[in-house]
C-alpha cells in the first residue's frame, strides 16, 4: 500500500533479458504491491529472470504487441482490485524509484491519470537518445495537445499511473485490435482527457542506453504511425 492505495506496476517486456532484472530489482516493493511483467512472446530468458526475482509473469503466448500486453495488464489490475496501475518500460529506461512521484497526485485526490514527463525534469539527461526520437518526442505532444485541446509536454512516455476508475469506465473501450501496437498509450491518455478525468504531469527520468545495448523495439516508420494514428483518428472524428 502507498498512502492508502493498493498499487500494481505493469511492465510489458519482449526479449529484454539483460535489462528486465534491473527493472525488477529497482522497483520499490514497499510502494508496489505486485510487479506484473507481461511477457509479449519473448524467446529469451526475460520471463524466467523476472519470475526468479519475485515478479508475477503473465505470458501472452505470442508477440501480440505492446498495446495488447498493456491491455492484458490492465485487465489483471482491475480483476485483482488494485486502486492504481503504474506502467513502466521493460528495457530499464524509466526510473522505478520515481513511482511515488506518479502516485502522489492520485493519493492527494488531485488527479486520476498522471503522466510522467521527461521534459519537465530540470537538467534532464536523456542518455544516447537518437536524434530522430528527440525531434519526434517534441513534435508529438504538440499534435496531441491540438487533438486533446489541452497543452501537454509529454505524450509518448509510457511511464504513467492511473486510478482504477479510469479503467473501469464503461465509456472507455480498449478492446479494438488496432490498439494492439503503440496506439493504446496515446489513445488512453487522449480518452482520459476527453472523458473528463483529471490529468497531471510530473517530472520523471528517461535515459536511453548506448545503441549497442538496444534502445527500442519501435521501427521508425511503422512505430511512429502507430503513435500518430489515434491523433489522426481523433482529428477526423473517426471511431471504431
Amino acid at each position: 500500500m502507498y498512502r492508502g492505495l493498493s498499487v500494481i506496476a505493469v511492465v510489458p517486456v519482449l526479449n529484454e533479458e539483460t535489462k528486465i532484472g534491473r527493472v525488477v530489482r529497482r522497483t520499490p516493493r514497499t510502494v508496489v504491491d505486485e510487479l506484473l511483467v507481461v511477457d509479449d512472446g519473448s524467446t529469451d530468458r526475460s520471463p524466467e529472470i523476472a519470475r526468479q526475482l519475485g515478479a508475477t509473469v503473465l505470458p501472452m503466448g505470442r508477440v501480440a504487441g505492446v498495446g495488447a500486453a498493456l491491455r492484458a495488464g490492465y485487465h489483471h489490475a482491475v480483476e485483482h482490485g488494485y486502486d492504481v496501475s503504474v506502467v513502466m518500460a521493460g528495457n530499464d529506461k524509466d526510473a522505478p524509484e520515481e513511482i511515488p512521484l506518479l502516485l502522489d497526485p492520485i493519493a492527494e485526490d488531485r488527479a486520476d491519470f498522471v503522466q510522467g514527463s521527461r521534459f519537465l525534469k530540470p537538467g534532464a539527461n536523456f542518455g544516447a537518445m537518437p536524434l530522430y526520437r528527440r525531434v519526434a518526442t517534441r513534435v508529438h505532444p504538440v499534435l496531441f495537445s491540438l487533438a486533446a485541446r489541452r497543452w501537454v509536454t509529454e505524450s509518448t512516455n509510457g511511464f504513467r499511473a492511473l486510478h482504477r476508475r479510469v479503467l473501469t469506465d464503461p465509456r472507455l473501450d480498449l478492446s479494438p485490435a488496432w490498439l494492439d501496437a503503440y496506439e493504446l498509450e496515446p489513445f488512453l491518455y487522449l480518452q482520459a482527457i476527453r472523458l473528463g478525468y483529471r490529468t497531471a504531469e510530473v517530472p520523471v527520468t528517461k535515459v536511453y542506453p548506448p545503441r549497442h545495448l538496444g534502445q527500442t523495439k519501435m521501427k521508425p516508420l511503422i512505430g511512429w504511425w502507430s503513435i500518430l494514428r489515434p491523433l489522426v483518428y481523433a482529428g477526423l472524428r473517426f471511431r471504431r
